[in-house]
């Protein structure tokens, strides 16, 4: 007898699934868990968790149960599975840069204003008690761009807080997490959202969707344009911790000589 690994029947491999449609309904959509799942599978050797995913990712089709020689079963992902997960990586790079680009421009638009920029960095913030008299909570957060006035005055650096959204789903996800947003306004003395467009060159959001102690921002053509300002905090100073956060980090770089030649030359 081979000792070949035989694929078992499944809902690819016969004609009841699609006699049983009516009866069982359509298989849920694929969605990150999914991917994520399939990608996990792909790397490893196969093993089942035989949860609900592992469920709906063998009722579409993409993976597959197989038998081997001793009579136990692992999962193969089908090449179906594979064309998934080649077009979610595909749309993860495609929103990736998108994201990146308009952070790299709202970076530039603050060094331009005359402020030290950074992207991505890893600050701590504080949270209010959840009850009152009780203890302050704090967390790690990742303002996309974190800002502060090119100023030698502690006083006046003016910390300013921008979180780019390209996809609205993104959006109305952070919109339903009000502790990230205590905790850039608790970095910075202003918050604002940057809202890209979607694929009919629309704003993702409207200024009213986002919380009042926020400004708004929207993409225009290739501008930046200001749907609703940022309410002013008044803030004295940046704790400790923030300050050496961004003594090891590395700012975006300031101007080029050809942007610093439309500025005109200085006379001694």
């Amino acid at each position: 007898m081979s000792n070949a690994a035989i694929p078992l029947p499944g809902p690819s491999a016969t004609g009841a699934t699609a006699a049983n449609d009516s009866a069982v309904g359509t298989p849920s959509p694929l969605g990150r868990p999914h991917a994520r799942r399939l990608r996990e599978i792909y790397r490893s050797a196969g093993w089942p968790c035989q949860d609900l995913l592992e469920i709906e990712l063998l009722a579409t089709g993409m993976l597959q149960r197989v038998a081997g020689p001793a009579g136990h079963e692992t999962l193969r992902v089908t090449d179906a599975g594979i064309a998934y997960l080649a077009a979610t990586l595909l749309r993860n790079r495609s929103a990736l840069s998108k994201h990146e680009a308009l952070v790299e421009q709202v970076a530039c638009e603050m060094v331009r204003a005359g402020r030290i920029a950074w992207r991505g960095l890893g600050l701590r913030a504080q949270l209010p008690p959840e009850a009152e008299g009780g203890k302050a909570r704090w967390c790690v957060v990742r303002p996309d761009v974190f800002s502060i006035r090119n100023t030698t005055v502690q006083e006046y650096v003016d910390p300013i807080v921008h979180e780019i959204k390209v996809h609205r789903s993104d959006l109305l996800g952070d919109l339903r997490r009000p502790e990230k947003r205590a905790a850039y306004l608790d970095l910075g003395g202003e918050c604002w959202y940057v809202l890209g467009c979607d694929a009919k060159g629309r704003p993702i959001g409207a200024a009213d969707e986002v919380p009042s102690e926020c400004g708004v921002m929207v993409m225009e053509g290739q501008r930046l344009v200001v749907a609703r300002a940022a309410p002013r905090r008044s803030r004295q100073s940046l704790p400790l911790g923030v300050w050496m956060a961004l003594a090891k980090a590395t700012p975006v770089a300031g101007l080029t000589d050809d942007e610093q030649g439309m500025l005109g030359d200085c006379e001694a």
